[in-house]
């Protein structure tokens, strides 16, 4: 699969449900051999599967949207151990997953596919025109 956004997602984003430079972004590293990912069906971080999730980051800093780019500083995940990670989510911390809204599912990153060793992993958001992602 390619990078995308997750249906409800975008939805979410026309509908003022997400505020990418107000709301609380995090980013989860993922166990893809734990968590098959469902752009149309899943919607809240409740969908995607415990042993899926590897790693989660703090909120986003440093938050930019431009002419509908989302961008963020760099994210570092601390001693970071467990199964080896094939993709990232993105996803709206409102403090209960079964309301915190998925927004966008990574897995061509450069540095992906990653094997945790205890030591910490940095993602490099993409520099280019779309930067995370683009709306």
């Amino acid at each position: 699969m390619d990078n995308a956004l997750f249906d409800t997602g975008r939805a979410a984003f026309l509908s003022a449900d997400v505020d990418w430079l107000a709301d609380n972004i995090k980013v989860t590293l993922i166990d893809v051999a734990d968590y098959t990912v469902n752009l149309a069906t899943h919607d809240f971080y409740d969908d995607v599967a415990a042993a899926g999730k590897v790693a989660t980051s703090g909120n986003l800093a440093s938050k930019t949207a431009t002419a509908g780019v989302a961008d963020a500083a760099d994210v570092t995940f601390t001693a970071v151990t467990g199964d080896p990670c094939e993709a990232l989510v993105i996803w709206k911390d409102t403090g209960t997953a079964a309301t915190s809204q998925l927004i966008a599912y990574i897995d061509t990153a450069t540095g992906l596919p990653v094997t945790p060793n205890g030591g910490n992993i940095t993602v490099t958001w993409d520099n280019g025109a779309n930067k995370i992602f683009k709306l």
